[in-house]
């Protein structure tokens, strides 16, 4: 073969190999921006819903069409923590290769408008009122296991922001949530938790409205 043609060769590789590897990339955005992504589990905070290394699909398809609502279970970036925007943490973002952000998962206990208030009762049993109603949320591990309100808590009452959300975690002993850090901006949403799809055993469909 000659040395031209085998220069060739490995040029018509190397622009195929670009071509794929780039191909690749934009599909992965495409995919993670507008369809979405996978995640796992790596703490307590939701239990009984979510355990560790339980892994999900988090869907964002219809962030355009749906507003979020109270019950639903959503990924996010905490209010506290600063998002790079250097070019690799924006593509680390988009891609999920070597993201190091910091993202949450809880639900949406409060939004905009709500009158807010955590109360105690003679029981012991811990509630959350919304519009001096108390919420009824079996779904969390327990009303009594609850980290106590103090004064430097967000226990209310008070009214959630407009564009704004009140996250808790399911397992109220054990959850830093909405309660120390205070109101999600809701440009910090990443996605809604849809379905657990391993282990196999806990597959299971979330937020079902």
């Amino acid at each position: 073969m000659k040395k031209e043609q085998i220069i060739k060769n490995i040029k018509d590789f190397l622009k195929e190999t670009l071509d794929t590897v780039v191909f690749v990339l934009v599909a992965v955005i495409l995919i993670r921006f507008f369809i979405g992504e996978l995640r796992w589990i790596p703490s307590g905070s939701m239990h009984p819903t979510l355990v560790e290394k339980d892994r999900l699909f988090v869907e964002k398809v219809s962030k355009p069409f749906r507003q979020l609502q109270r019950g639903d279970i959503v990924v996010f970036y905490p209010p506290d923590v600063r998002l790079k925007k250097n070019f690799w943490a924006v593509f680390s973002r988009l891609t999920g290769i070597y993201c190091l952000d910091i993202a949450y998962i809880k639900r949406i206990i409060g939004v905009e408008g709500d009158k807010f208030e955590i109360k105690k009762d003679s029981k012991g049993d811990w509630y959350v009122y919304i519009n001096d109603i108390p919420l009824d949320e079996p779904y969390i591990l327990s009303k009594k296991d609850w980290t106590p309100c103090r004064d430097d808590m967000y226990c209310g009452p008070f009214v959630v922001p407009e564009g704004q959300y009140f996250m808790m975690g399911d397992n109220r002993g054990n959850s830093q949530d909405s309660r120390f850090w205070g109101f999600l901006p809701k440009d910090r949403v990443i996605g809604r938790a849809y379905f657990i799809f391993w282990p196999f055993n806990r597959a299971k469909m979330l937020n079902h409205n």
